[in-house]
């Protein structure tokens, strides 16, 4: 029959119903998919140029795109080569062995590079590197 009426029943729940917990897990996942979008920062489109040689290099906080337009941008924040420059003389009073990253389009006039590097050195920082994409 059915179970007992009265006491008796003192035996703890040794189930577990999981069931309001896969709605909140899934309710986070739509909420993450949804405002992610957001959260990601636009950036310039680059097509970097190939080379067979390069070293891997570790990921910087000061990054520098340079788009086929001749636009810049540090870190994906649209800016002018002055404003880099101010920037990094910020930064490197704040870490002296910070480095740069450049990624240029290549298709970008080698004196936008060169104007970006400038403004990196003059404003502090020593070391620089250069993004390309690795030759099958």
């Amino acid at each position: 029959m059915a179970g007992k009426i009265g006491g008796g029943d003192d035996q703890p729940i040794a189930e577990i119903n999981i069931v309001p917990f896969v709605d909140i897990i899934l309710v986070v996942l739509i909420i993450f998919m949804v405002t992610t979008p957001f959260i990601m920062k636009p950036s310039l489109n680059v097509q970097l140029p190939e080379a067979g040689s390069g070293e891997e290099t570790a990921p910087s906080k000061f990054s520098i795109s340079i788009s086929k337009s001749g636009e810049y941008a540090l870190n994906g924040e649209p800016m002018s080569v002055e404003d880099i420059k101010k920037q990094a003389q910020t930064q490197s009073a704040d870490n002296p062995n910070i480095q740069a990253i450049i990624s240029a389009d290549k298709d970008v006039p080698h004196g936008n590079v060169v104007s970006a590097i400038d403004a990196v050195k003059s404003g502090g920082i020593k070391r620089f590197a250069i993004t390309i994409e690795k030759k099958k």
